[in-house]
Parts: C-alpha cells; sequence; structure tokens
C-alpha cells in the first residue's frame, strides 16, 4: 500500500499501539508538517518520530559539512559533490520544531557532545489505561517556540 500520511489514513483512531516514523518529516513540506503530526497522533497510541538535528554539523543526506546551513542557491550546487545524488529540498528541524508537533518529551540523540537527531516520544498507555483520552498533535508548525 503507498499512501499520503499528511492526509487521512484508512485507519481507525487509536488503532496501531506504535507509529514508527525515522527521518521523514525533513522531507515533508512545511505546510503539511502538522498534518503529518496530526495524523500519526490519530491513528496511534504511542509514537517514536525521529528527524536528523539542525544544529548538527554534517546534513545527513548529501554527508556534507555545513550543507543545510547555506543559503538555498549555494546549497544547491554544493549538493552536487555531496553522496545524496539528485537535489532534493529538506528543512532539517530544531527541538522546538518537533515540540510544536509532537509535544514533550523530545529527547536528544548524540555524538559527543553534538545532537545529531530529535526524537519524539510517547509510550502507548498500559491496556488499563487505553480507554483514556489521547492529547492531540500540538499545532504550532515548525520554528515555533
Amino acid at each position: 500500500m503507498c499512501a499520503d500520511a499528511t492526509r487521512p489514513l484508512p485507519f481507525a483512531d487509536g488503532e496501531f499501539d506504535l507509529a514508527f516514523c525515522s527521518s521523514v518529516v525533513e522531507h515533508v513540506p512545511f505546510a503539511r508538517r502538522v498534518l503529518l503530526a496530526a495524523e500519526i497522533c490519530r491513528i496511534a497510541r504511542g509514537w517514536w518520530v525521529q528527524t536528523p538535528a539542525y544544529g548538527f554539523p554534517v546534513e545527513p543526506h548529501a554527508l556534507l559539512p555545513l550543507a543545510h546551513w547555506l543559503p538555498r542557491p549555494l546549497r544547491r550546487l554544493y549538493w552536487q559533490v555531496g553522496v545524496a545524488g539528485e537535489w532534493e529540498e529538506i528543512a532539517l528541524m530544531r527541538q522546538s520544531d518537533l515540540l510544536g508537533l509532537f509535544g514533550p518529551p523530545v529527547i536528544a540523540e548524540r555524538v559527543g557532545p553534538a545532537v545529531k537527531s530529535w526524537i519524539a516520544v510517547r509510550i502507548p498507555p498500559s491496556p488499563a489505561r487505553r480507554g483514556a483520552e489521547r492529547p492531540a498533535a500540538v499545532a504550532h508548525g515548525p520554528g515555533a517556540g
């Protein structure tokens, strides 16, 4: 099955114990990230959403130092010498961006002192608590906070 998770998926609310989303959200256009987060929060009682950190000095898709910090025209040129191949508009995220989409906690995955990626985690409630109300996605959008 192929689906666009920024649109309603064919699953019931809370149908899954866990939604796993690794290195996807940074590929989704800013305007649609809130929709993706809301759909993840709707279909799953818990989630693990990871995205590369904007503050890490190496762009993880092209494996180029400082590439994501360059202005777009320079980034496009520089991208050609990286390993990612064809240009793709990717917008790495800050901790505040992920907090705005999923709420706390957002934890850091580190390489030494540097934050390599951010991970929004929600542990699914135990079976006894499944009837309790789940928090909805926080719809602040990228750059909030």
